[in-house]
């Protein structure tokens, strides 16, 4: 991993395509230690997600290249890695596991983010419709503390259709279900951090469970 951070450390300070050429050797090594570490975590989940298929690395991991087509930051490069890991792969809309390694912030991550529209729809008709499934997971110990991130992007005001006056209004709010865990760098170095990473992704497995049922239940046929 130290290979990974240093590498990624000073492509954030010289995001630049002459210094990227520079280091090509670096990236393609760094890229290939990450997804020797992406396989990994897919055969591992697959032990306790059953629903997880046999997904390519290279279909996971996000790329590092930028679209500044339509970006006022024009920086060539992304300065991270990430993969995702999920049933019908990172494009699905389905919940999942996600990774995230950058120079100044390391996270482990699950959950819906950003979902479809009509994938949102199914999310927020399972949880209005069994309110007290939602709040166990969230407020059940060890999720509780583990993912205090919560990337919800919420509503000011209640979503279409529902109630206004309903008194679980606010778990309904969000456009995504995403949570995640700040890693520290010390965490990211130590020898045992894949295995740590699977824990944490257990702990997720509930809530990704609960949101997955539910776009299969309320979702499209």
């Amino acid at each position: 991993m130290n290979e990974i951070l240093q590498f990624l450390k000073e492509l954030d300070a010289n995001n630049q395509r002459d210094w990227f050429e520079a280091n090509r050797s670096r990236y393609e090594k760094t890229r290939k230690d990450f997804l020797s570490l992406t396989s990994w975590l897919i055969d591992e989940i697959r032990k306790f997600d059953t629903e997880v298929p046999l997904l390519q690395p290279k279909d996971c991991m996000f790329r590092i290249f930028r679209d500044v087509r339509f970006s006022n930051d024009k920086r060539p490069f992304k300065s991270n890695y990430g993969s995702y890991m999920a049933r019908g792969g990172r494009k699905s809309g389905f919940a999942g596991y996600y990774i995230h390694l950058s120079p100044d912030e390391h996270f482990i991550a699950g959950g819906n983010y950003m979902p479809p529209p009509e994938h949102l729809h199914a999310i927020r008709q399972e949880i209005y419709y069994h309110p007290d499934g939602y709040k166990n997971l969230l407020t059940k110990e060890p999720f509780k503390s583990t993912f205090d991130q919560h990337y919800f992007d919420a509503l000011k005001t209640g979503p279409k259709g529902y109630p206004k006056d309903w008194e679980h209004l606010d778990l309904i709010k969000n456009r995504s279900y995403g949570f995640g865990h700040r890693l520290t760098e010390a965490e990211v170095l130590a020898p045992d951090f894949p295995e740590r990473c699977i824990q944490y992704f257990k702990i997720i497995h509930p809530m990704n469970q609960f949101l997955n049922r539910a776009i299969d239940e309320n979702g499209p046929e």
